[in-house]
């Protein structure tokens, strides 16, 4: 299963990916946004979605992907890193990356 060495190996692959932090925490950015954050509780990453996707992955796979009271109304989704399989975890920040990137650009 995964860890945070994980994600920010994966990440390293992603055009303008660099390594930041947020809130004292580490995240990673593009183009200075960040698409993905170590969470406030252990175990658990922040990934930003688009609000279609962040219903759709919660009732697909409530084992990996939730929200709690703080993350609501916001573009991102929990992810349970410890649970959450190599290739799975790559698609999510693929995602979170593209969905920064893309509406970011300029």
């Amino acid at each position: 299963m995964a860890d945070w060495g994980d994600v920010r190996r994966i990440a390293a692959v992603l055009p303008d990916a660099e390594e930041s932090t947020s809130y004292g925490k580490p995240c990673l950015k593009v183009r200075g946004k960040a698409f993905v954050n170590a969470g406030r509780e252990p175990g658990v990453i922040v990934t930003r979605a688009r609000d279609e996707d962040i219903e759709l992955l919660i009732r697909a796979r409530p084992d990996l992907y939730f929200l709690t009271p703080h993350y609501e109304g916001w573009h991102c989704v929990l992810v349970r890193i410890g649970e959450i399989e190599e290739d799975e975890l790559a698609g999510r920040l693929e995602d979170a990356w593209d969905y920064v990137g893309t509406k970011h650009k300029r």
